[in-house]
C-alpha cells in the first residue's frame, strides 16, 4: 500500500500555505507598502539558506469525500538561516493571516523558535507585524470561554535576553504581546510611517476617552524617542540592513566571543583633525561623532539610538577587527549632561555589553547629571545611581578617554575606579567634583 496520497496532501497544504492568508488579503497587504511575510525572510538572510519548520501546520478543511478542501495556515513563519554565513533562528508574523493574531495560530511556533535560538545559541530574529498572542473577539465568539492570563512561552523570552542576541523588527502595527515582544529585545527597528507599537490600539484608547490615531499613539515618533525602539529607519529593506549590521558586531551566543572582521585599517594611522576638533572655549560644543569616527576602525561606527538620550552616543565598533561597545557624551545635547533618559540609555548599552563579552569604549565629556525642576521630576537622581551600579558591575574590559568635562557623580562614572584604571586625558580634559563656575 502506497503512501503517495498522504504525501500528495502534505505537498497540497505546503501550497496552499505559501499562498498565505489569500490572494485578496495578501494584495492588501502589498498596497499598504508591506513584503509578505515571506519575502521579509528572503530579503533578511543569505540567499536560499531559509529552513522553514512547520510550514504545514494550521487548520484543514475537509469535504464530504473526506478531502482536503481548504487549508488556514498559521499566522506565523518560523525556521533557520544564516546570516553572513552564521546561523539565525527566523520568527515572522504573517499579517495576511488574521492579523497576525496568535489566537489564530498554532501558538507553539512561537515559542519553538524561541527555545531553537536558545538550546542552539544562535541569535534570534523577530519580525513583528500584528498583535503575536492573546484572543479576540472572533474567538470568543466560537468558543465562549476565557482562561486566566499567561503567557506561554515567555520563560524563554526571558532566558533568551540573557543568553543569545535578540532582534525585533516593527513591521506593521503591533499591540498586546506583539508589542511586548518588540520591546524585549537587545535591538528593535520601526519603520517610519508603516508600523506602530503599542500597548493597546486607537478603540481601546478611545474607550477612556483619548481619540488618537495609531501614528499618534505609539508611531515612530513617539517610540523612537522614548527608548521603547533603538532605532527608525524609512523602509523594510532599510531595517533588515540594520537587523544583519547589529549582528555582527555580536558572537553567537554568550558562550562565544564576537567575530574579527579585519577592513584593511591600520591600528597606527593618524588624523591630524583631532588636534583642534576640540575648542578651547568649554561653552563651544564640537561633534563627538567626528571623534568616535575618527579613533575606531574607518566605516566601523554603527550608533543605536540616536533619538533618545541624545546626551550620550551609544554604539558598536571595531578596533584593529576586534568589537568593541561604545559611549560617547555628546556636548550637542546639554552640553552632555546625563539626563534620566541618558542614564537608562547607559545601563542597557552596558548591560548589552557585559552579557555578550564586549569591550567598552568611553568618550568622556560629562558636566554632571541634568539641573532643574524638570530632571528632578524624571528622577534623575534614581536612574543616575543605577547607571553608576551598571557602570561598576561590569566586568568586560573598560577604556575611558576624557576628551574634556568630567564633573560630578556622573562624571565619576566613566568607569569602576576600583578595577584597572586604563583612562585617556587629551589636554582638553577638564574634570573635578563640580566646575569651578559652580561654587562661585
Amino acid at each position: 500500500m502506497s503512501w503517495e496520497k498522504d504525501i500528495e496532501e502534505l505537498r497540497a497544504r505546503e501550497a496552499l500555505a505559501d499562498a498565505m492568508g489569500g490572494e485578496e488579503r495578501v494584495a492588501r497587504q502589498k498596497a499598504s507598502g508591506k513584503l509578505t511575510v515571506r519575502e521579509r525572510v528572503a530579503a533578511l538572510v543569505d540567499a536560499g539558506s531559509f529552513h522553514e519548520i512547520g510550514k504545514i501546520a494550521g487548520k484543514g478543511e475537509y469535504g464530504a469525500d473526506n478531502q482536503l478542501a481548504a487549508f488556514r495556515a498559521s499566522p506565523f513563519v518560523v525556521g533557520r538561516g544564516t546570516i553572513d554565513g552564521r546561523p539565525v533562528a527566523i520568527q515572522a508574523d504573517d499579517f495576511s493571516v488574521r492579523g497576525g493574531a496568535g489566537d489564530a495560530a498554532i501558538w507553539q511556533k512561537l515559542v519553538f523558535a524561541e527555545q531553537m535560538a536558545n538550546e542552539y545559541r544562535t541569535p534570534l530574529i523577530r519580525l513583528v507585524d500584528g498583535t503575536g498572542g492573546g484572543g479576540s473577539v472572533k474567538m470568543l465568539e466560537k468558543d465562549p470561554r476565557t482562561y486566566i492570563p499567561q503567557t506561554p512561552g515567555w520563560e524563554w523570552v526571558v532566558a533568551n535576553m540573557a543568553s543569545v542576541p535578540v532582534v525585533s523588527l516593527a513591521l506593521g502595527p503591533c499591540a498586546g504581546l506583539g508589542a511586548g515582544r518588540v520591546a524585549a529585545s537587545h535591538y528593535s527597528v520601526m519603520v517610519q510611517g508603516l508600523s506602530q507599537v503599542f500597548v493597546a490600539g486607537p478603540p481601546v484608547a478611545k474607550a477612556i476617552g483619548e481619540d488618537v490615531d495609531k501614528e499618534g499613539l505609539g508611531g515612530a515618533d513617539i517610540n523612537g524617542k522614548n527608548g521603547v525602539v533603538d532605532d527608525i529607519v524609512a523602509n523594510e529593506a532599510e531595517a533588515f540592513a540594520a537587523a544583519r549590521k547589529f549582528l555582527s558586531y555580536l558572537p553567537a551566543s554568550v558562550h562565544e566571543t564576537a567575530p574579527r572582521v579585519e577592513n584593511g585599517d591600520r591600528a597606527d594611522r593618524r588624523e591630524q583633525m583631532l588636534i583642534n576638533i576640540v575648542p578651547r572655549d568649554r561653552r563651544v560644543p564640537y561633534r563627538m561623532r567626528r571623534i568616535v569616527e575618527a579613533c575606531v576602525d574607518a566605516g566601523t561606527f554603527f550608533e543605536t539610538g540616536r533619538q533618545w538620550g541624545r546626551g550620550l552616543m551609544t554604539g558598536f565598533a571595531r578596533l584593529d577587527g576586534y568589537s568593541v561597545a561604545v559611549i560617547a557624551g555628546d556636548p550637542m545635547s546639554l552640553a552632555g549632561a546625563w539626563t534620566a533618559d541618558v542614564c537608562r540609555k547607559v545601563i542597557k548599552h552596558i548591560d548589552l555589553a557585559q552579557t555578550f563579552h564586549l569591550p567598552v569604549v568611553h568618550f568622556v565629556d560629562c558636566p554632571g547629571f541634568a539641573v532643574g525642576v524638570k530632571h528632578e521630576r524624571s528622577g534623575v537622581v534614581k536612574l543616575g545611581v543605577q547607571a553608576m551600579a551598571a557602570v561598576y558591575q561590569a566586568r568586560v574590559p573598560w577604556c575611558s578617554i576624557v576628551v574634556r568635562q568630567a564633573f560630578g557623580l556622573a562624571g565619576s562614572a566613566m568607569m569602576n575606579p576600583t578595577r584597572l584604571k586604563y583612562r585617556y586625558c587629551w589636554p582638553s580634559g577638564d574634570w573635578g567634583s563640580l566646575p569651578m563656575e559652580g561654587g562661585i
